[in-house]
């Protein structure tokens, strides 16, 4: 191959990467198309793209190479740290050789460079996925050398360019994921680290760079994930020679990854979108996870779960009653929740001990599973198989499979400890007790739980780390029991949204993206968790009337509205709710399973409103057919009435008619309503998208429903 620019395209994204003197490769451009160039056109782009040097080439390293190194003047973050004993710290990778392919994903580019000096080989693997227009790459060291050489971090990198000025992400903390923050692009470094043994609460998702003052639909935006569900970094940089860029990796404990002669190790893939917009960037994560063959494709199943029902209170009748009265709302799958193993009555003890208690179970789980699927839903229980109680059985016979880093079991968390499914013993007895209760309870869904930070994972008896490990041994008992078990669902839940990611993904059928139910934190929580995750993967529940964690009240529309919105659930306690309650809820489950189709396959749409106080978002069709929005009003605006609304995603050459739906309540009597809301209307969909109709005036934390249907 000469040393052209190599040119993949697929899904309306350009990727142009420069492979010439025998270096690794440096991407000149990632983002919207450029169609088709041919080779004297690329090697202008590459000449373009080149700076001035002077007489210093260390001044002036772009552009940024996707694994960027000391010796050919990078002075940023380092794309491989490492070494043997102090040696071997700065390798030079060149006399690199790169072949272009095509898959069924996509165009690929695979480069291999050597560092003859160190006796290591790198490979790199870039790839634009034609399903969405993502970019993917990974990259695998190998020591061919005699010594052994301790990986400290492989981190690959992609430009950005001078027009990302500003950076999102995201933090939180339990019961309140997924908080938006926003600085300017500025020199230096801007690190998001997760250390707990999982991504975690705090967990930024994506880190984005974008033109300033960005939004859902203007300012083009680039973004970064990694797919992985352990201790990682992400971090955007910007040099004192102006290049930007965001890069991504493990965050590798000491001693964890030592590779002997001949051993390798291969980052997680990094994942890059882009858009004009935050919907477009985000539709490319959506378009991805739906074009997996595994995807979910039957019809989400509405979840009726136990917990913020009756907690730790099992009994057989209650828990039947229970369930007969999900089935009259059209509940389609029963999950209970924490509580059902050997002498839980609280969350002090029992984890590990996942057999079922005769004590409150004196004839098992069979006949609540039996008379579940009598009524026309299938099964789900609750686990949390990594994680173990010193007061457990289990603690008391094996505490060498507890983490120990030397100081002990360490602090509690909830009461519990790590299970460390490095020990072969500790993963065999997991999956044999979760496999026969699957089998013998025919079990359609699992709820996975994952509480504690594994902040002292040190493997007994050596007291080496094992956070790697655990991660890999727990994506390797997902999928061995998916294997045992075809058509096995499994819910990622870590104290909520603390294991959300493309790894996990891989394996699980959906995430609980927070242990909060309150409709008016859900709603910031769904939206930007759907920066990555469609609606079908995010498990989103009616609570109860006033909420477990925040000890707000909200009525049941809005509630339910906020639910709508995802893989629909029921959390609330039907055993107490009135008659009236439950008839609402019925209307709200019909109006979901009426719509679910399109809440599942189509585009996610938010307006960028003026004013914070409102809310307009939605979900429109594939083929611009239909939509549903939802106008929500989370704050008390300085100014009042709301003024117009103006509809994103629509075809601005069809006709659409917008009215307003209740499924559960309609608006009070003498209501005071805009003229178009009480007979609905009718305008282009380039009307709609530019001048709008009056919104609702309503109180805070109250929305309403809108149907956009074509003509």
């Amino acid at each position: 191959m000469n040393d052209t620019p190599i040119h993949l395209r697929a899904g309306g994204t350009s990727l142009v990467v420069a492979i010439d003197g025998g270096r690794l490769p440096r991407i000149l451009h990632w983002g919207p198309d450029l169609g088709e160039l041919g080779d004297a056109a690329l090697a202008d782009l590459h000449r373009a793209a080149l700076p001035a040097i002077g007489d210093s080439a260390v001044t002036y390293p772009q552009p940024v190479p996707v694994l960027p190194q000391l010796t050919e003047g990078w002075l940023g973050r380092p794309g491989l740290v490492g070494d043997s004993d102090g040696r071997r710290w700065a390798p030079f990778f060149r006399e690199a050789t790169h072949e272009v392919g095509d898959t069924l994903d996509g165009p690929v580019l695979r480069s291999s460079a050597r560092d003859p000096d160190y006796g290591l080989a790198i490979d790199i693997e870039i790839q634009v996925l034609g399903s969405s227009g993502l970019v993917r790459q990974r990259a695998g060291i190998r020591n061919d050398a005699a010594q052994p050489y301790r990986v400290g971090s492989l981190e690959l990198a992609l430009p950005v360019p001078s027009d990302a000025t500003e950076i999102l992400d995201l933090t939180g903390r339990w019961a309140l994921e997924r908080v938006p923050q926003r600085r300017p692009f500025r020199v230096g470094e801007w690190v998001r680290a997760s250390r707990g043994g999982k991504p975690g609460l705090e967990h930024t998702l994506l880190l984005v760079a974008g033109e300033s003052g960005f939004g859902f639909r203007h300012g083009t935006v680039w973004a970064t994930h990694l797919a992985w569900s352990g201790n990682q970094v992400l971090a955007a940089e910007l040099t004192p020679a102006g290049t930007r860029h965001l890069a991504a990796g493990e965050l590798l404990l000491p001693g964890e990854v030592v590779l002997g002669q001949g051993e390798e190790f291969r980052s997680r893939w990094q994942y890059g979108s882009w858009g004009v917009g935050l919907d477009e960037l985000a539709a490319r994560f959506h378009r991805h996870l739906r074009s997996r063959p595994h995807h979910p494709r039957a019809p989400r199943p509405v979840v009726l779960n136990t917990w913020e029902a009756v907690y730790f209170r099992h009994d057989l009748d209650t828990l039947l009653e229970l369930a007969e009265r999900g089935a009259e709302l059209g509940a389609e799958r029963f999950v209970l929740d924490d509580g059902w193993f050997l002498g839980r009555r609280d969350d002090t003890s029992s984890l590990g001990d996942w057999t079922v208690d005769p004590a409150v179970w004196p004839k098992g789980l069979q006949p609540l599973a039996d008379r579940v699927r009598e009524l026309g839903m299938d099964f789900g229980l609750w686990f949390e198989p990594e994680m173990v109680n010193l007061d457990s059985d289990l603690a008391r016979r094996h505490p060498e499979w507890i983490f120990d880093a030397g100081h002990g079991p360490g602090l509690p968390s909830r009461h519990q400890h790590v299970l460390d499914l490095g020990h072969p013993g500790a993963y065999a007895y997991l999956f044999e007790r979760m496999s026969e209760l699957v089998g013998s309870l025919g079990i359609a869904y699992i709820k996975w739980d994952h509480n504690r930070y594994l902040l002292d994972a040190g493997h007994v008896p050596d007291g080496r780390p094992g956070v790697r490990t655990q991660v890999q041994q727990a994506y390797r008992l997902m999928a061995q029991l998916k294997a045992a078990h075809p058509g096995l669902e499994i819910e990622s839940c870590a104290s909520g949204g603390g294991r959300v990611d493309l790894g996990v993904l891989e394996l699980t059928d959906r995430v609980w993206p927070s242990d909060c139910n309150d409709p008016h934190e859900r709603l910031e929580i769904q939206r930007w968790t759907g920066l990555l995750v469609p609606p079908e993967l995010q498990g989103t529940h009616i609570g109860a009337e006033e909420s477990h964690t925040t000890h707000r009240t909200h009525p049941l529309d809005y509630r339910a509205e906020k639910a709508l919105w995802g893989h629909l659930g029921i959390e609330t306690n039907l055993l107490t709710a009135d008659d009236g309650t439950r008839a609402a809820l019925a209307r709200w489950v019909a109006f979901h399973k009426e719509h679910r189709a399109l809440l599942h396959t189509g585009e996610v749409v938010h307006a960028d409103l003026a004013d914070a106080a409102y809310r307009l978002e939605g979900v429109v069709s594939g083929d611009r057919s239909e939509a549903l929005y939802a106008f929500s009003v989370v704050e008390r605006p300085a100014t009042w009435p709301p003024g117009r609304i103006r509809f994103p995603g629509l075809d601005d050459a069809r006709h659409y008619t917008v009215e307003a739906v209740h499924p559960g309540s309609a608006p009070a009597a003498g209501a005071v309503l805009p003229p178009w809301q009480r007979a609905g209307v009718t305008l282009s969909g380039r009307a709609l998208r530019l001048v709008g109709v009056e919104a609702p005036s309503l109180d805070v934390d109250r929305s309403v429903l809108l149907r956009v249907t074509a003509s």
